[in-house]
């Protein structure tokens, strides 16, 4: 009898590791595919095949990237670019110091999971029921995205090479829209929503009367606006 409980138990801890497995990989190849447009739209600013590749080893945080060669094909200048990639990478701390907790790992092995602390990475690691499972997901999701994101930027960067102009192939666009697809399904509340709102609007309401890139750094003033309004409308409701 025990030795059936203990094979049952295996077998449904082995279930629960292929779940986590198959979710993981799903996620790494899903989102991992787009480094090929990050590696043409970056290729199209003007950066060298060895400094595409280069982001995506060292920085590799997919919106910080766009948004970095985003500015550079505008005529932004590379300090607006970096500052802009800098406020959107800061994020990636804060899934640190929630992941540094859930996943417990030895000091040695930190700093290169750091490489890895990511919007997908975290997402797949904070959905798990155990760190045990988290862990897993966490691995297999880094390094399955990291893997095929550079992968893909190369492919990217010198399929651009080949094509010459991309902004005549439209290809200029595929930076936008792959970040878009990667930010929308992060806004699930209403005041999310509003902050992007609100964000779109003073980047494209500020873009014909200041430098390129300057009016991205603006925009982050979408989220201070939309807080300070929500808090006083609560505060109003509250005091009624």
């Amino acid at each position: 009898m025990a030795d059936q409980t203990a094979l049952e138990d295996a077998d449904i801890g082995g279930k629960a590791n292929r779940a986590v497995v198959r979710d993981a990989l799903g996620v790494g190849v899903a989102v991992g595919l787009s480094g090929f447009a990050f590696g043409v739209t970056s290729a199209g600013s003007g950066l060298t095949l060895l400094q595409t590749c280069a982001l995506s080893l060292l920085v590799f945080t997919g919106a910080s990237q766009f948004a970095l060669v985003g500015a550079l094909a505008a005529g932004g200048s590379p300090f607006t670019a970096a500052a802009g990639a800098f406020f959107l990478g800061v994020r990636n701390a804060f899934y640190g110091l929630r992941l540094s907790q859930l996943l417990a790992l030895p000091r040695a092995v930190r700093p290169f999971a750091a490489q890895w602390v990511i919007d997908e990475t975290a997402a797949v690691a904070l959905a798990q029921p155990t760190r045990r499972a988290a862990r897993l997901g966490f691995v297999v999701t880094g390094l399955s995205l990291y893997l095929l994101w550079n992968l893909t930027t190369l492919l990217g960067a010198v399929g651009a090479e080949a094509i010459g102009d991309t902004d005549a192939w439209g290809l200029d666009a595929a930076g936008p829209a792959v970040f878009l697809a990667l930010l929308a399904p992060m806004l699930k509340t209403g005041t999310e929503r509003a902050v992007a709102g609100l964000a779109v609007l003073l980047g494209l309401g500020l873009l014909p009367v200041l430098p390129a890139g300057v009016p991205v750094l603006l925009a982050a003033l979408a989220a201070p606006a939309v807080l300070w309004a929500d808090g006083r409308r609560r505060g109003q409701g509250d005091a009624r």
